[in-house]
């Protein structure tokens, strides 16, 4: 069929055919390619970029002498911090100034369009989690360096600014916490000791105490109640004795009792005599002793005489003698009777004191929960108070190192400098990319127009889709006219692409002389 598409093979003198029959097309589409790129590359704005390398460093020789007694801020995220910090209004306000923006006076809304447009062409990146890079792109090569350095200084000022503040800021409010809960202590420990000076059974120990006195009380009672049992043990027995025996043992008259003793005297005499002479003192001591008795018998005898003669009743002459056990059972027993009336008086008064000492166990342990509860209060707000002052004097020390700069450090690695070549495409771009677009596109149209067209154009063509051979051929003989034409044509081709060559000369040679 007529419409099948040559092979690639076969398309080069086609090729070179249209390329013949539409070289003026193809020259114009050059010319106006490479003449478009060059004028774009002109108006193309050029971009400077500068950019500073800021170290952030943390370790120093006095992080470790200071652990423990300092806490140093932490920054993980740097390029977040690095945009908060770049980014905010405070800083964008400075490089409006620094920048020169602000010499036109700008309206707010100018002011805000430019700080877009700054942020926008403002990057920041971290590397090795403690390198952080500001780049700034600008037309203008001055400005550019000029508004990166004051980026690097402002980043750092504001960096440590911002840490001096943020451990100020924590002193501030542990000392805050701290004097709160500093009357929040010295209320609870008032309340604790007019508690307890209103209250006697509260006092501390006064549980322990009152254990103990009761402990001791009813092993009181216990042992006066072993003895009471004891002691009326030994009256029942006493008492049972008692009844077995007589409290008179004989009678004897005065007269008996006299000659009793005389005859006792005298036997004792009769004893020292057969041993020693009338002269031994314990003889004399005797004899006298007769002889008292002996003067005792005879007034006796006188009284009675009297007593007959008067004519009054003679007194009985006889003596009682007691007897000595009974005696001293009664007074056994009467003594045990008393010591355990006794007994049971302590018993008595131990048992009134026992239930005093219950009574005020049950009101020590009804104050027990007051006091339970105000010194758990007390605990509480101690341990924080403490805790507290401890952390106090870490965020004291910790902003004191912020304040003299001690703790996070930053210096700059890599200074920003004076961009001398835009960044991005240049004007030489543009033109490579024009010479190579203008000889690309138009024959790629060319090659898509042969590809594509149906038309029969050449012999082997023809007879692929006739299936059959072709006796023969007209060739196509030009006129005189056609031949006129086609050296204009190329008369016209040259002197496009020296016209071209010669723009892209002299624009060379002018932006490099500019």
């Amino acid at each position: 069929m007529v419409g099948e598409l040559a092979p690639l093979g076969g398309m080069l003198p086609a090729l070179v055919t249209e390329a013949r029959r539409r070289r003026m097309a193809l020259g114009i589409a050059f010319a106006v390619i490479a003449v478009a790129a060059l004028v774009v590359g002109m108006f193309w704005p050029k971009k400077y970029e500068a950019s500073i390398t800021i170290l952030a460093q943390e370790s120093s020789i006095i992080t470790p002498l200071m652990e423990g007694a300092a806490s140093a801020t932490a920054n993980a995220n740097r390029a977040g911090i690095a945009n908060n910090v770049i980014f905010s209004r405070k800083v964008l306000d400075q490089i409006l100034v620094t920048g020169g923006w602000m010499a036109a006076h700008p309206t707010p809304i100018q002011q805000d369009q430019i700080i877009e447009g700054i942020r926008s062409r403002t990057k920041v990146q971290t590397s090795h989690g403690n390198l952080i890079t500001i780049s700034y792109s600008d037309s203008d090569p001055r400005r550019a360096f000029v508004v990166t350095q004051e980026f690097g200084r402002l980043f750092i000022s504001e960096s440590l600014a911002s840490k001096q503040r943020e451990s100020r800021d924590a002193y501030e409010f542990i000392n805050s916490q701290v004097e709160t809960y500093r009357h929040k202590l010295t209320d609870a420990e008032d309340k604790l000791k007019t508690y307890r000076e209103s209250n006697a059974d509260a006092r501390p120990g006064s549980d322990a105490d009152t254990n103990s006195r009761i402990s001791q009380l009813r092993t009181q009672i216990e042992n006066t109640q072993l003895e009471l049992t004891e002691k009326r043990s030994q009256a029942a027995a006493l008492q049972a004795q008692l009844s077995g025996e007589s409290e008179v043992n004989a009678v004897h008259t005065t007269q008996g009792i006299y000659d009793t003793q005389l005859a006792d005297l005298q036997s004792q005499l009769d004893k020292l005599l057969l041993t020693y002479t009338d002269q031994y003192p314990d003889v004399i001591r005797i004899r006298h002793q007769i002889q008292d008795l002996r003067q005792q018998m005879a007034l006796s005898d006188q009284r009675k005489q009297a007593a007959q003669a008067a004519g009054t009743p003679i007194p009985l002459d006889s003596t009682v003698q007691m007897n000595p056990l009974y005696q001293q059972l009664k007074i056994q027993l009467a003594a045990t009777e008393g010591d355990a009336a006794a007994a049971q008086a302590r018993i008595g008064a131990s048992e009134s004191m026992l239930a005093t000492e219950l009574d005020r166990s049950k009101r020590i342990s009804n104050s027990e929960n007051v006091t339970a509860e105000l010194t758990r209060d007390y605990d509480v707000n101690r341990d924080v108070y403490q805790d507290l002052l401890k952390r106090r004097e870490n965020a004291r020390v910790s902003m004191n190192l912020d304040a003299e700069q001690r703790g996070l450090a930053f210096f700059v690695q890599n200074p920003a400098v004076m961009p001398l070549v835009p960044s991005g495409l240049r004007f030489i771009h543009f033109g490579a990319a024009g010479l190579v677009l203008s000889l690309a596109i138009p024959f790629g149209l060319l090659f898509a127009l042969v590809r594509f067209d149906p038309r029969v154009r050449s012999l082997a063509q023809l007879e692929r889709a006739i299936g059959s051979g072709v006796l023969a051929t007209v060739p196509f003989y030009p006129t005189p006219r056609d031949r006129r034409r086609d050296r204009l044509h190329n008369a016209t081709l040259i002197l496009i692409v020296v016209g071209v060559a010669a723009f892209y000369l002299i624009l060379f040679w002018i932006r490099h002389k500019g």
